[in-house]
């Protein structure tokens, strides 16, 4: 798979100001300042401390909002508000900073906490470390006890601000952050699909070359993809057996950790080996540190707090804007049912654990994520969870115009957004390097359009650019994916032979499980290797005027169930949700919901029916490259027409096992040579072509259609690339964008 950049496209999503915002702003009512220099004595009134030092900024983010309060409680908040305005420097925060319903404004009179014009504001949930001395080597040690952490069993640590790795074996390899740096379980390769009577979840074989002496044990923790590699656990060492070559962990792996699964063990104080590593003895309160450059002029810091901001339920018309947001085991910023908050302008980074993202909203309506630049964080970017499913209210948070990257740094299901719910959005979003997907939703009517993932994929397989799992029947009706541009979706994982390599089984839209009634529309998606899109048991979908560039094996594919494979023991689950909501009004007028589950079996034993698949460019050169992958896929009971496929003149294969030719089943793997052959002869496609599309430049990737495409002849309508993508915007924390370093500048080397 080529793991090309995309220059022509790329300086016409990145260079034209898209939906501006006005830039005239309603001035404050009241302003109130914060500066480092500033004295929660003083009123906060001027900007700077007067010459007797009487008067100025206030010192600290908690004394604002209690001015605020004290404002509220002697009467309304002035016609336009109240902003807080930030000047640069540090704020080490001692606790979260907490807003709830005595903090809002209103949509005439919002409250504003913001950066200073042009100066850098750094709010972070931890404390500097200071007073190193020489330990071993290379190796410095800090007592942090009378440093603010009595007590306090950090698990991150940042210099000069970046993240530094936990002491480990095997080393982290930084010229091969993905491939490099592991250890294999031992024992028989197993099929990850097998099943294993009694399979334990906690223990971990290791092979005799890797034996460790380590003195306890018990500090380790093992950071494993356990089985499927779908994701990752870390798991404390309960014990060691060496003569069984036998880890037992503290509690259960998500599965079992079978032989060939990669892991490593962390938080080792023997294994403080490499620069960059770190070792926190919990029992003397030393920090060891082997710096990876030298310490002059450079800040040690580590997290106190696990949430920096949290608004509470019935917070509203509160803005967070242009600040840098770091260091925090937890969530950046949590909203708790507020409404109709922005979150806006920021930079967050270095922020979260395993369980710890950008921003949240949890419930409530109405909060945006706009315009922030989002990197180095646990699990999520943006997580957007609100709306009814019953009622179908939306919750109507929006992710809009961010720059999201280096997702999931220990949680390795961590997307750049993902959303949850009724009636969310994602838009305009940048969005590459996560470990899988880039976007992932579940729930219904959300709208993903303008989006632009590229390069994820990057430590998982099975996975795809974006992703729903749609098991009851009803989680993903009603959901948009347009317009959005997906390329270069890697996948890494193991082949048949047990040997790791990427790209692997991955693809660019993936509706997983019986997903429903999903409209795809108006996307490009390039270069995936297993394909562009898949339904796996897909119903109800539209596929219509999207652009499917090169995927290595086929370009669509198609995995349906049978009463036989999967159906009986899927369909309770599907039978409850969809009874739960099919009388709800709101449910009426969704696509086809007038099928209850237990009628969707067809005679010929297949589920899968209702996708239409119209007006589509299919442009692809490897020789061996199917156009359709299908399987147990009842052709009489879908639909496929005017599309365009071009295989530079090869033939257009389709792939298929089970398929239905008018109501008989194919034998087993019976490959279907030539589209306008048989395929045609079975009632679909009798309007597509065999053609060239005509793009402006494929090799620089500006798939926009010449004027004499015979695509637009058969309706296909011009996707409007100049509006995918991050657009210029004085909400933006940056412009223009200058795109970080990652697999597409150092690929991943299996």
């Amino acid at each position: 798979m080529s793991s090309r950049t995309a220059p022509f496209l790329f300086l016409l999503l990145f260079s034209v100001p898209m939906l501006l915002a006005d830039t005239a702003e309603a001035k404050p009512g009241a302003t109130i300042f914060v500066a480092p220099s500033g004295n929660d004595a003083w009123s906060g009134t001027p900007a700077e401390a007067n010459a007797a030092k009487t008067d100025g900024p206030l010192a600290t983010l908690e004394h604002a909002r209690d001015k605020i309060r004290a404002m509220k409680k002697a009467g309304p908040l002035p016609a336009g508000g109240v902003e807080v305005v930030i000047r640069g420097g540090m704020y080490p925060l001692a606790k979260t900073l907490q807003l709830d319903e005595q903090d809002s404004g209103t949509a005439e009179s919002p409250v504003i906490y913001r950066a200073a014009d042009g100066e850098k504001v750094q709010v972070i949930g931890g404390r500097p470390i200071t007073g190193f001395t020489p330990h071993r080597g290379a190796i410095l040690k800090a007592d942090v006890s009378g440093q603010g952490f009595k007590g306090v069993y950090f698990r991150q640590l940042f210099f000069d601000g970046r993240r530094q790795h936990l002491a480990r074996w095997p080393n982290f390899d930084p010229q091969n952050p993905y491939g490099g740096g592991w250890a294999y379980a031992d024992g028989q390769p197993i099929s990850m699909y097998q099943g294993v009577p009694d399979e334990s979840r906690r223990t971990l074989h290791y092979k005799k070359q890797d034996a460790r002496d380590w003195s306890r044990p018990e500090d380790g923790q093992v950071f494993v993809f356990p089985r499927y590699n779908w994701w990752n656990n870390i798991v404390p060492i309960a014990s060691i057996d060496r003569d069984k070559r036998l880890v037992t962990l503290t509690e259960d792996a998500s599965y079992a950790i079978r032989p060939g699964d990669r892991y490593y063990v962390q938080n080792m104080f023997e294994e403080l080996d490499a620069p960059g590593e770190w070792y926190l003895d919990r029992n003397t309160e030393t920090l060891y540190f082997w710096p990876p450059a030298p310490m002059e002029g450079k800040t040690v810091y580590a997290p106190t707090l696990r949430t920096l901001l949290q608004l509470g339920q019935g917070t509203h018309h509160i803005t967070i804007r242009g600040l840098t947001l770091e260091c925090c085991e937890g969530n950046a910023i949590y909203l708790a049912r507020a409404n109709d908050c922005l979150v806006a302008g920021n930079t967050i980074r270095n922020v979260g654990d395993y369980g710890g993202s950008g921003v949240v909203f949890d419930g409530g309506l109405r909060n945006g994520a706009v315009g922030n630049d989002i990197y180095e964080v646990g699990s999520n970017g943006v997580a957007l969870f609100g709306g009814d499913r019953n009622t179908l209210t939306p919750g109507e948070h929006y992710a809009d115009n961010n720059y999201i990257h280096h997702t999931g740094v220990f949680y390795k299901q961590g997307v750049g957004v993902v959303t949850d719910g009724v009636g969310n959005r994602a838009t305009h979003n940048l969005i590459h390097d996560c470990p899988r997907f880039g976007i992932c939703f579940r729930g219904n009517n959300h709208v993903i359009e303008y989006n632009h993932v590229r390069h994820v994929t990057l430590e998982t397989s099975d996975t795809g650019a974006i992703y729903t799992c749609g098991r009851d029947w009803v989680a993903s009706r009603g959901t948009r994916i347009a317009y959005n541009y997906f390329h270069d979706i890697l996948g890494y994982g193991k082949d048949d032979n047990g040997r790791w390599i990427s790209p692997h089984y991955a693809w660019g839209i993936y509706l997983d499980d019986n997903t429903c009634g999903v409209d795809v529309i108006g996307n490009i998606v390039a270069r995936a290797i297993r394909g562009l899109i898949h339904l796996h048991n897909g119903r109800d979908t539209i596929i219509e005027n999207n652009i499917l560039i090169d995927g290595t094996q086929q370009q669509f594919e198609c995995n349906g169930w049978t009463e036989a494979s999967g159906w009986k023991g899927m369909l309770p689950p599907m039978v409850a949700a969809y009874e739960a909501v099919v009388n709800q009004p709101a449910w009426k007028n969704m696509r086809n919901m007038d099928l209850h589950p237990n009628n969707a079996l067809l005679p010929n034993g297949m589920i899968m029916a209702n996708n239409i698949l119209r007006r589509n460019i299919f442009y692809y050169g490897t020789p061996d490259a199917k156009l359709f992958g299908l399987r147990d896929f009842p052709l009489k009971n879908n639909q496929s027409d005017y599309n365009l496929a071009y295989h530079f003149g090869k033939p257009l294969e389709i792939g298929c096992t089970g398929l239905t030719r008018s109501g008989e089943t194919s034998p087993a793997d019976t490959p279907v040579d030539q589209w306008p052959k048989w395929w045609r002869a079975a009632g679909l496609d009798r309007h597509s072509i065999v053609a060239d599309p005509l793009f402006v430049d494929p090799a620089k990737d500006d798939y926009r259609l010449r004027p004499d495409s015979p695509a637009l002849k058969l309706g296909f309508q011009p996707i409007p690339v100049d509006k995918i993508g991050p657009y210029a915007d004085p909400l933006r924390a940056s412009w223009p964008i200058v795109e970080a370093e990652g697999a597409r500048e150092k690929p991943l080397q299996p």
